[in-house]
C-alpha cells in the first residue's frame, strides 16, 4: 500500500582503494510511494568523500560536481548508448526494487498495546488526569483520541510526538485533563493501518496499577499511624500505672518511733 508518508533509500555501494585513497560509486532510490513517478534514482562517483559527479533521472544526464567532474560528465553525456542505460534504471533498479521491499517490509503493520492510567494533573485547572499510551506499533502514522460518555473530546487534550523505540516500533502518548463525574465512561481510541476498526480501551480505576500504589500506600501510612497510636497509648497507661504504684508505697510506708530513755545516775 503506498504512502506519501514513506522515504526509503536503497544503497549500492562500490568501493575501490589503493595506495591509502577511497574512492566509491552509490546507487539509490528515493520515493514517498510505489508509483514510478514518486520515485528518483541518483547514481554518484565520490573520491575521498567528495561527490565529483552525479547521474540524476530527473535530470536525465551527467552532471559535474567538481571541475574534474564537469569534464567527466561531457564525456559521458556524448556515450548515448550507456546513457540511456542510465535512464532505464528508474524503472530496472528503482521500481522493481521498490515494490519488492513495500510488499516484503514497508506494507507489513503492527497492531499497537494500549495502557490507560491516571496521574497527577499538571496544569492545575482540573483535578484529575489520565494518560493513553500506546506501544510497539508499526508503521509509525496513528491517531488518538479520548471519548467521554461516547462523546469525542476536543479540548484539554495533548499528545506527544510519535517516538521511535529503535527497534522499529513505534510509541505515543496522550493525555486528558478532566474534572471526574459519577458513573461516567471513558475510553481512548486508536485508529492504526495495522486495525481494520478503530481500537476503543476504556479505562477501568480497578485495574489502574498507579491508583493501586497510592491506595497501598494510603493503607500503609494509615496502619504505621494506627499502630504508632496504639504504642502512644499503651506507652501513656504505662505511665500512669507506674506512677501511682510509686504514690501508694510512699503513703503506707511504716515510720520508726524514736524512744526517748533517761538514765539516772546514783552517787
Amino acid at each position: 500500500m503506498a504512502s506519501s508518508f514513506l522515504y526509503f533509500t536503497l544503497l549500492f555501494i562500490s568501493i575501490h582503494t589503493a595506495d591509502g585513497f577511497l574512492e566509491y560509486m552509490v546507487d539509490r532510490c528515493e520515493f514517498n510511494s510505489t508509483e514510478l513517478q514518486d520515485m528518483e534514482y541518483i547514481y554518484s562517483h565520490y573520491y575521498n568523500k567528495i561527490e565529483y559527479i552525479r547521474f540524476s533521472s530527473s535530470v536525465g544526464e551527467y552532471v559535474g560536481v567538481t571541475e574534474f567532474g564537469v569534464n567527466l560528465a561531457e564525456i559521458w553525456n556524448n556515450d548515448t548508448k550507456a546513457l540511456n542505460l542510465m535512464r532505464l534504471k528508474i524503472a530496472t533498479y528503482c521500481y522493481h526494487n521498490v515494490d519488492i521491499h513495500d510488499r516484503a517490509i514497508l506494507a507489513k503493520s503492527v497492531q499497537p498495546s494500549v495502557r490507560i492510567k491516571s496521574k497527577t494533573s499538571l496544569s492545575g485547572q482540573h483535578p484529575a488526569m489520565l494518560v493513553c499510551s500506546v506501544y510497539d506499533f508499526f508503521p509509525s502514522e496513528i491517531k488518538v483520541s479520548w471519548l467521554r460518555d461516547g462523546q469525542e473530546v476536543s479540548s484539554d487534550v495533548t499528545s506527544t510526538e510519535v517516538m521511535p523505540n529503535g527497534d522499529w516500533y513505534y510509541q505515543a502518548h496522550s493525555y486528558l485533563e478532566y474534572t471526574p463525574r459519577s458513573g461516567e465512561k471513558i475510553s481512548c481510541v486508536v485508529e492504526h493501518a495495522s486495525l481494520k476498526e478503530p481500537l476503543i480501551t476504556d479505562w477501568d480505576p480497578s485495574t489502574d496499577q498507579s491508583i493501586s500504589e497510592s491506595a497501598t500506600l494510603t493503607a500503609i501510612g494509615a496502619s504505621i499511624l494506627t499502630l504508632g497510636l496504639i504504642l502512644l497509648l499503651a506507652g501513656l497507661i504505662f505511665y500512669r500505672w507506674k506512677a501511682q504504684g510509686q504514690t501508694r508505697t510512699h503513703t503506707h510506708r511504716p515510720v520508726k518511733s524514736t524512744l526517748n530513755r533517761s538514765y539516772s545516775v546514783v552517787q
